[in-house]
């Protein structure tokens, strides 16, 4: 069975909106600001007196310890085929229980479903497309999406090649949005906490998978 992730290459981000829109157009999603599957974070600071900003393509982190899948008390909240984080929206009560556990603020209230909204990973085109519509939009190709199981697979040739790590680690949801750390030092600096714990694959593997390659 697949085990869908999505490794992002942030350093090359130009914050276009593209994914944003392919997403909306792809899910129907509700239009408005606030009203997200995937978006962009905007992180500004300085070094030096020389001023910096950083983006972030994040979404839902799909992970393997949901928090959000165990505090939904009508089980609306699921891991579905693939490891894919879903939501039954007929089950959704609003209680915004998920949204409240859910550490990545992935979760969104859309007023036309009446229920929890998020990112599915695009599941409904994975079988004739292969990816989502967020990756094969992006004009700089910061997304790589593809099945962590599968040693062949676009995503995990490139894990094995790169250096990534993960956002809020310590809180042990085991995400499976894959961050690669940028090739240029200075954005490497300026864009990863010196707490942040940064893995290769077999790292990875050891950490995550057990010792199973």
């Amino acid at each position: 069975m697949a085990n869908y992730a999505m490794a992002l290459d942030y350093q090359s981000c130009i914050n276009c909106k593209a994914c944003e829109t392919a997403c909306k157009e792809e899910n129907g999603v509700q239009l408005g600001a606030d009203k997200q599957r995937i978006w962009v974070g905007i992180v500004e600071g300085t070094i030096f007196d020389k001023s910096y900003i950083n983006l972030y393509p994040s979404q839902c982190n799909h992970c393997e310890n949901p928090p959000c899948v165990s505090v939904c008390p009508t089980n609306a909240s699921y891991i579905a085929k693939g490891g894919i984080v879903q939501v039954d929206y007929e089950k959704c009560i609003l209680c915004k229980g998920c949204m409240e556990a859910c550490p990545y603020d992935a979760r969104f209230v859309d007023d036309t479903k009446v229920a929890v909204d998020k990112c599915t990973f695009c599941d409904h085109r994975i079988e004739e497309y292969g990816t989502t519509a967020c990756q094969a939009t992006c004009p700089t190709n910061v997304r790589m999406f593809g099945d962590l199981d599968d040693e062949n697979s676009d995503l995990v040739k490139l894990l094995k090649t790169k250096r990534f790590f993960f956002l809020k680690q310590k809180l042990n949801t085991r995400p499976k949005l894959f961050y690669i750390v940028p090739d240029s030092e200075s954005y490497a600096r300026q864009s990863i906490s010196h707490e942040t714990k940064i893995y290769n694959w077999d790292e990875y593997l050891l950490e995550f998978k057990g010792v199973r390659k």
